[in-house]
């Protein structure tokens, strides 16, 4: 008997070919789907409309001081204990990567390390690695000579020394309303303060509420994700992107732009960066290949403008280098071609995850619920009908089932979004994964009978009161 998956690749085939006719994979769907248990024999199919997109926050304006690491590494310490079911992960499934690929150029870039390069690759880092990048800006039609870049640990160094030479403790950041939340860290961790500005799951950060915020106070700087926002998935549209650097050069204001989802779009055009209208040099551009090609390789850079000099000095102090073989083996990688082939591929297979988390999604939870729906990236974002359980008391039934989530307080710099989730649709999509949205999205609408039976109760009285007088 062959397996669910191989059924399904035999009738696909079937399928192109001319040979089977669409009823048949259907069937072929739903009785795999039954052997899974994702649905019960007998179970009626009921189509469903598509969900609505996540609403737009209401924030407030006020600067305020950021409180989130317990809960940060409460949640990290869940994501790093390897769940069964990994919703709430952060990174995309390690199966996706060329590792062992790479891992075989980093023994060749090892044997052939000339000893010399631990002393020439120091900050700004490797020359061939940096004039690769160089090139990937071209293809986006962004002009950075392969000497204004800086490599760093990953892109999280590259935001954090971004911060350190653009603000000063006490100073306001400007953040997304949902924030990454390792961007509310390296506010928390050194010291700034936070102000929130509204965010949509479509379009990404309302610029007139950043102008806003600009007139009511001292914003130093602003840290965004304009291409894929994590968690919205959010991809602000190309006039957008220029209105916000026109507006921060207005105000001589540093853009500290995280980038990392830019090589994941699904659709034929990679997305320029915001960095492509910077004149003035403002723009901090942070990128990796952490989440598109090396995880755990920890290579990422930073795009500086006219910050180039104080990073390189603060890189060398904070850190010395990162690892000079681990620049060498993504170098040589890049450069032979393989790169290009890798993500073609892993773009091709987030894209069919996101379309089966969103389908499981509309399937299993209640018509009220609300998800984004990205172009690029490996996040959507929930918002839960009303009278749902939060998303913290989701969390801990969760854990307890080897499926852990990102609860929206995650994403906020006290505590907000609390009825909001953020999941990862970066993983192979398995039955697994189907039975544990289903599970998900069941405990939330159990969670919403008390408060439909308490309306229907309330809705009882009035009309026995009425009947009363």
């Amino acid at each position: 008997m062959k397996s669910g998956s191989g059924a399904r690749k035999q009738c696909l085939n079937s399928l192109t070919s001319g040979t089977m006719p669409i009823y048949t994979l259907l069937a072929d769907d739903i009785a795999s789907q039954i052997q899974s248990r994702v649905l019960r024999a007998g179970e009626r199919l009921q189509a469903r409309a598509p969900l609505a997109a996540p609403p737009t926050p209401v924030v407030a304006p006020e600067p305020t001081v950021v409180d989130v690491d317990n809960l940060l590494f409460r949640f990290l310490e869940s994501v790093r204990s390897r769940p069964s079911v990994p919703l709430g992960s952060s990174f995309p499934s390690p199966v996706l990567f060329p590792l062992p690929k790479l891992g075989q150029q980093l023994g060749v870039s090892a044997r052939r390390l000339d000893p010399w390069r631990t002393v020439e690759d120091l900050p700004p880092g490797n020359a061939e690695l940096r004039r690769g990048i160089a090139r990937r800006y071209l293809e986006s039609v962004v002009q950075v000579e392969m000497d204004d870049i800086v490599i760093t640990n990953g892109a999280a160094e590259a935001l954090l020394l971004s911060l350190q030479v653009t603000t000063q403790p006490g100073d306001v950041v400007a953040v997304e309303s949902p924030a990454f939340y390792g961007a509310l860290h390296a506010i928390q961790m050194l010291g700034r303060r936070a102000v929130s500005i509204p965010t949509c799951s479509t379009n990404g950060m309302d610029l007139a509420a950043l102008d806003q915020a600009i007139a009511r106070q001292s914003v130093k700087a602003v840290w965004a994700m304009p291409n894929f926002h994590n968690p919205t998935g959010a991809l602000m549209p190309l006039a957008s992107k220029c209105r916000l650097v026109e507006l921060l050069a207005l105000h001589d204001i540093p853009l500290i732009e995280d980038d990392a989802y830019a090589e994941l779009y699904f659709g034929s055009d990679r997305p320029q960066p915001a960095k492509a209208f910077d004149c003035k040099g403002l723009v901090l551009h942070c990128g990796s290949f952490s989440k598109c090609l090396a995880p755990g390789y920890r290579v990422g850079w930073v795009a500086p403008g006219r910050y180039s000099e104080t990073i390189k000095r603060h890189k060398f102090l904070f850190s010395i280098s990162t690892n000079v073989v681990a620049q060498a083996a993504i170098a040589d990688f890049v450069k032979q071609g393989g790169y290009e082939l890798h993500l073609r591929r892993l773009r091709a297979a987030l894209l069919g995850q996101r379309d089966a988390m969103l389908r499981a999604i509309t399937r299993h939870f209640p018509a009220q619920t609300c998800v984004s729906r990205p172009d690029g990236g490996y996040f959507v974002w929930v918002a839960l009908p009303p009278g749902s359980p939060d998303a913290m008391s989701l969390l801990n039934s969760g854990e307890r089932d080897g499926a852990c989530i990102a609860p929206g307080p995650l994403f906020s710099p006290a505590g907000g979004f609390e009825m909001h989730l953020r999941l990862n649709f970066g993983h192979p999509w398995t039955a697994q994964l189907e039975q544990a949205i289903q599970a998900l999205g069941r405990r939330v609408g159990d969670g919403q009978q008390p408060a439909r039976a308490a309306a229907r109760s309330a809705r009882r009285q009035r009309l026995h009161g009425s009947a009363a007088v």
